[in-house]
């Protein structure tokens, strides 16, 4: 691997296959490639490199690969350096998913190469990827520290709440009895709304108590 100056790999080649790191201006085609790519999941998006940079300070390298010009596969890496979580270069730190994702081969040795460099040369106690699906034979595993349950949507909304458990299709029912729905918005305006609402009114409980135990 050959770098070209500073701390990341300037270019890594394997197979024809090119690794560097993303920039601002890589962030449409990073995005619109998790978009089209059946392996990619909410925790490859690039807005996860400013969150884990400026609300963590944790140093990213979020890593694509390329054949021709067009990119086949992301890695999003991140250095967690702490006295609580030791020093380790993980992706994706704080999210459930990461590792690579990819729509050619080549670009999973080639991004997997090019972490495994960058962990060597950041001196990491270990390198972590969260793949969905194990992708090394011979890289250990964590079988069993993280769960994933997932099910498919049918078509048929009374063939989806049969597949409910009992106890817990009651639970539903009752809800939809009693009005409540679920929506999708455009923004997060409501989400922070009720969310200040909700802390509001819990620190003027708070208040009321502690002047009641006053008196």
């Amino acid at each position: 691997m050959n770098f070209s100056g500073g701390e990341l790999p300037g270019s890594v080649r394997c197979s024809r296959v090119t690794v560097r790191e993303a920039g601002l201006d890589d962030r449409s085609n990073w995005e619109a490639f998790v978009e089209r790519c059946p392996e990619a999941t909410v925790f490859h998006r690039f807005g996860w490199k400013g969150v884990i940079e400026q609300v963590f300070r944790h140093k990213t390298f979020f890593l694509l690969a390329e054949r021709a010009g067009e990119i086949i596969g992301v890695l999003p890496l991140a250095q967690v350096k702490s006295l609580i979580f030791g020093h380790s270069l993980t992706s994706l730190p704080f999210c459930v998913y990461g590792g690579v994702a990819a729509t050619d081969a080549g670009a999973v040795s080639a991004l997997h190469l090019a972490a495994q460099e960058i962990a060597q040369r950041l001196g990491v106690s270990h390198l972590e990827l969260r793949n969905m699906n194990p992708r090394e034979a011979d890289w250990p595993r964590q079988n069993d520290l993280y769960v994933t349950f997932r099910k498919a949507i049918l078509p048929d909304v009374e063939a989806n709440m049969l597949a409910i458990p009992r106890k817990q299709r009651a639970m539903v029912r009752k809800g939809i009895q009693r009005g409540l729905k679920s929506e999708i918005d455009t923004n997060v305006d409501r989400f922070f709304f009720g969310s200040t609402l909700t802390t509001s009114i819990a620190t003027a409980r708070r208040r009321c108590r502690s002047g009641s135990s006053r008196r």
